[in-house]
């Protein structure tokens, strides 16, 4: 997805992860749940609100105990990810009983650009593997999550594909890896469709001056961490006690944007 300036700031600012839930001084330290993304995940900072990204939400979808550590960064694909270190950095920090949810595609469809593109069925399935490989070296759980789809219609209203082979790519080496795989792409297209062309407006970054139909506003992103919520419960990466509030209305008021740092 092309990149506003606004955007390509709040990568730098989203460098640095924010995690929620984590214990206090002195407490034994639970588990974590580490977010390796793009900008329909990453923490948003003040000067990109409304726009929100899933990981912001997925937070009021687990136990307390159940810290979420969102390294979702702008613009990057599952090549350039590993290519900034930033794979490593999470690689350093995750520990046995962890998770990892890695969500590419959008910035590896990127035919024109190197630093970003990977093919479908060779490249993206073979840096996808270092983060499964990653994890599990590491007694880290890694979870596949296909990409969330963009908000597109064709002339009768129906939602349309927009990540060409990269989901089924993904669904490939989820059952060649036996990697537990959350299907966003799929449930999210059936979500914009069943919404449809007018009322998904109020899910993604619509603003008196924008028309953004990548990225979500606070209902967008909120509804799309139910989708991941109910995924990891129902692929059993997560039990019942470790998620809540699956069916209940969250307010828009719980997403906050930090300022950036100084």
């Amino acid at each position: 997805m092309s990149l506003s300036r606004r955007q390509v700031a709040g990568a730098v600012m989203a460098a640095v992860p924010l995690t929620f839930g984590t214990a206090h001084a002195g407490e034994q330290r639970g588990r974590t749940l580490f977010i390796a993304g793009d900008s329909t995940a990453a923490q948003k900072y003040a000067d990109a609100a409304p726009e929100t990204g899933w990981g912001m939400a997925l937070p009021f979808f687990v136990r307390k105990g159940l810290a979420v550590s969102n390294h979702a960064v702008n613009g990057r694909s599952s090549k350039s990810f590993v290519d900034e270190g930033r794979l490593d950095v999470i690689l350093g920090a995750i520990r046995p009983g962890d998770f990892l949810v890695i969500q590419f595609a959008h910035n590896d469809e990127k035919v024109a650009d190197p630093v970003r593109y990977t093919e479908p069925w060779t490249t993206y399935k073979d840096y996808l593997r270092l983060y499964v490989e990653g994890a599990r070296a590491r007694g880290a759980r890694p979870v596949l999550a296909t990409a969330v789809e963009r908000r597109r219609f064709d002339s009768d209203g129906n939602a349309l594909p927009s990540h060409g082979d990269y989901p089924a790519a993904m669904r490939s080496l989820a059952e060649e890896e036996q990697v537990a795989l959350l299907d966003l792409q799929a449930l999210s297209l059936a979500l914009w469709q069943s919404l449809g062309v007018e009322e998904t407006k109020k899910y993604f970054n619509w603003t008196a001056t924008e028309q953004d139909n990548t990225h979500f506003n606070p209902p967008g992103a909120i509804e799309v961490a139910r989708l991941v919520a109910r995924e990891l419960l129902r692929t059993r990466v997560l039990g019942p006690r470790d998620v809540r509030r699956l069916d209940e209305v969250i307010p828009q008021s719980w997403i906050t944007w930090p300022q950036p740092a100084a």
